[in-house]
């Protein structure tokens, strides 16, 4: 374990939220400096929820994609007209 710096003690007292961004001035990366208890809450599924997507949020995410794709311009309706399943009989 990394014992904090002075400069980084005085930014995480100084911060409202506990919160205090690093910038590694080599490579430009930000980073995040968070308390123990909230790391461990995130990384519980308190903030974050890793679990596998259900079936209608694969869709949701589908149907997002498909929109940003342009799917949803009035162009593309002729791959409905070559949808066999779209055919009436």
């Amino acid at each position: 374990m990394i014992a904090l710096s002075k400069e980084i003690q005085q930014a995480v007292q100084e911060s409202e939220d506990n919160l205090v961004r690093l910038v590694d001035p080599e490579t430009n990366v930000e980073y995040v400096v968070v308390p123990a208890e909230t790391y461990e809450q995130m990384r519980n599924g308190v903030y974050y929820d890793d679990s596998p997507l259900t079936e209608e949020e694969r869709r949701a995410l589908l149907i997002q994609a498909g929109l940003r794709a342009g799917w949803d311009d009035p162009e593309m309706d002729i791959y409905n007209d070559l949808d066999l399943r779209r055919r009436n009989f």
